[in-house]
């Protein structure tokens, strides 16, 4: 298998890559803005740009986008910013996809539902509240219709390694070993399903493997608030300092909308996959103390 991986420096991106690499499939990934290890330029925003890596010559049976502008709150003051990075960036790779004649997988999210009654299965009627969610649905659909061979995940509250460690199971952990005070304003009523990165990979790799088309959920066991994830991190730094303050999402008054009862149900995957094990925040966090 062929893939060439958009957005490979991020977390996701950056798992699948070592994953499939360690599956021995022949793998490219690629940055745009953060040159990752072993990553090569691309521009999804400008297909021809003389600097991309050459995807043609590499002839990929599947396109995977991870790329992504994930700042919820900053898509929402720059939709034009975000509707090119998450929309347009996808409507390129489809074009791209036709011409190699390749599949494409893109990366989706909760954000996409109203958090109304959540956690969601595939089937679920969508009904984004930010520009981010709208965005994102807008992309997926795009990728769906082109081609039905094509493969939508949803995931959320994504955590793991990754070179710049920017998610915050990663963040909280570092700053602890580095005997920081944490102050910790977190929503105690936005609900969601953390998900490990590697076990997205491992996801994939069988999606792909099995040649899977359609939606999947991808999610573990964990269904907690932001309040609550902080608390299993810190369980096992008794000595850790920190001040936390729960606060509903209204007191945060952030500028995008969130859904509050988000989180998603795997229950196709592992209807596909009923030896499937998924790990768990408590397992990754016992792995870094």
């Amino acid at each position: 298998m062929k893939v060439f991986i958009i957005g490979a420096s991020g977390l996701v991106g950056s798992n699948c890559l070592s994953y499939f690499k360690e599956k021995k499939w022949d793998v490219v990934g690629t940055y745009f803005s953060y040159p990752a290890k072993d990553t090569f330029f691309f521009d999804t925003l400008n297909l021809n740009n003389s600097d991309n890596y050459d995807v043609r010559a590499f002839r990929p049976d599947v396109l995977l986008h991870c790329g992504a502008l994930t700042h919820v709150d900053y898509c929402e003051h720059h939709e034009a910013e975000s509707y090119d990075k998450t929309v347009l960036s996808t409507k390129n790779i489809i074009t791209l996809s036709k011409e190699l004649n390749a599949k494409v997988v893109f990366i989706s999210t909760d954000y996409i539902f109203d958090g109304k009654e959540g956690p969601y299965e595939e089937t679920a009627v969508p009904n984004a509240l930010s520009v981010y969610g709208k965005h994102k649905l807008e992309a997926e659909q795009a990728v769906l219709a082109a081609d039905s061979n094509n493969i939508v995940i949803r995931i959320t509250n994504v955590y793991g390694d990754e070179e710049r460690g920017k998610n915050f199971i990663a963040r909280i952990i570092e700053q602890i070993k580095a005997a920081q005070k944490l102050q910790l304003k977190l929503p105690i009523d936005q609900y969601s399903t953390p998900i490990n990165a590697h076990d997205i990979a491992k996801c994939l790799f069988l999606l792909l493997k099995d040649n899977k088309n359609g939606v999947y959920n991808i999610s573990s066991t964990d269904y907690m608030n932001r309040v609550q994830l902080a608390l299993t991190i810190l369980k096992y730094f008794p000595h850790a300092a920190y001040d936390l303050f729960p606060l509903t999402t209204q007191e945060i008054n952030a500028p995008a909308a969130r859904p509050l009862q988000g989180g998603l149900k795997n229950k196709k995957f592992m209807q596909a996959y009923p030896d499937f094990q998924f790990s768990t925040v408590d397992d990754y966090v016992r792995k870094k103390c």
